[in-house]
């Protein structure tokens, strides 16, 4: 008898779980949804599975549906990129420049706020600081921390915690403004078709093993993402991206956020954490005061330059710009440069504080 793959990694018990941990995010989302909360199908599983997890419940994620979760987004952000949106972009060069720009800075304020506030404790290396404060992802961060001898761990927890704070604030604060319903600019497809879902699937696949073979970075959303674009772009029309698979996707990157807070999560650095909550929710503010001056600077919507400016990540800011429909073009766009820029300058300007320090 064969096994199926989703059991093969572990125990059948281990199994078990990964369904219940599906389950339990799924009653979550509905129940977000029935109290209206933002984001309910990544909110509402995102802080069931956290809190199922620091109770000491063996939930768990499956790495592939993780994977499902970002190729949802990548291809249902690219379907916003219509030639009359396209159009429009050179003309948020300046914006974005701005962005990226802010965002180097943040993190390098966000680095010097940890080293003083833990810098003094035993084995504790700038690198570890430096790395843990980057404003791009968790993965390539850790990657970078390990290649020079920094706390892999500590540089993991520090990324999770901030994304997990951004999220439980930033749309919060949005709904709670009554932001909602600005957003002009709507997929190019307005009809689903099943057979341009495939046909959707297949290029997109595509893409993502192309940005794999050339060792780009996160290609589940970029392959994804550069494709549909491309494709929208170009005023090919496949098909509208249906609900229910995109509310999928957010369940399933809400799981993969949650389960990663456990017991030895917290009691690991608890210092550190606090620290890492603290500089996280001073960075929260400093972007959105940066995001209202540059609103007025632009005279875009300032809740759309609070999400590209923030501390956030392109899965997760992304997606709050598309349930609140603020400026998801804009907003992916300012995300994905920085996110390249990011992870392209993070070691150099890692050389050039050492070199400072000597």
């Amino acid at each position: 008898m064969t096994v199926p793959a989703f059991f093969q990694r572990g125990t059948w018990a281990a199994g078990a779980w990964r369904l219940a941990t599906l389950a339990l995010a799924w009653a979550a989302a509905r129940a977000c949804e029935a109290l209206g909360t933002p984001l309910p199908w990544m909110i509402g599983p995102l802080m069931a599975t956290a809190v199922a997890s620091l109770a000491g419940l063996p939930v768990r994620s499956v790495p592939a549906l993780r994977n499902v979760g970002q190729w949802t987004i990548g291809t249902a952000l690219g379907l916003y990129f219509t030639p009359q949106v396209v159009a429009l972009l050179p003309g948020l060069a300046p914006v974005i420049l701005g962005a990226v720009v802010w965002a180097l800075l943040l993190g390098y304020g966000f680095y010097r706020w940890l080293w003083w506030a833990q810098g003094a404790q035993p084995g504790m290396k700038r690198e570890t600081a430096f790395f843990a404060s980057a404003i791009g992802g968790a993965s390539e961060m850790a990657l970078m921390a390990d290649r020079r001898g920094a706390r892999v761990d500590l540089v993991a927890a520090s990324h999770s915690l901030r994304l997990m704070l951004v999220v439980m604030t930033i749309p919060f604060a949005l709904q709670w403004s009554g932001v909602h319903g600005t957003d002009l600019s709507l997929p190019g497809a307005s009809e689903f078709r099943l057979q341009g879902l495939l046909q959707l699937m297949a290029l997109t696949a595509l893409g993502m093993a192309g940005v794999r073979a050339l060792g780009g970075p996160n290609p589940w959303v970029l392959g994804s993402l550069g494709v549909s674009i491309a494709l929208t772009a170009l005023d090919v029309q496949l098909t509208a991206f249906p609900k229910p698979l995109s509310s999928a996707g957010q369940l399933f990157i809400g799981v993969a956020l949650g389960v990663r807070f456990t017991p030895d999560f917290v009691r690991a650095a608890p210092r550190w954490l606090a620290a890492v909550a603290v500089g996280t929710l001073g960075m929260i503010v400093g972007s959105a005061l940066f995001a209202a001056a540059l609103a007025g600077l632009t005279g875009l919507n300032p809740a759309t330059l609070v999400l590209g400016t923030s501390p956030g990540g392109i899965a997760e800011m992304c997606i709050t710009a598309k349930v609140l429909q603020l400026g998801v073009p804009a907003v992916t766009a300012l995300h994905v440069t920085r996110y390249v820029v990011v992870l392209m300058l993070t070691e150099r300007l890692w050389r050039w504080e050492a070199r400072r320090l000597e």
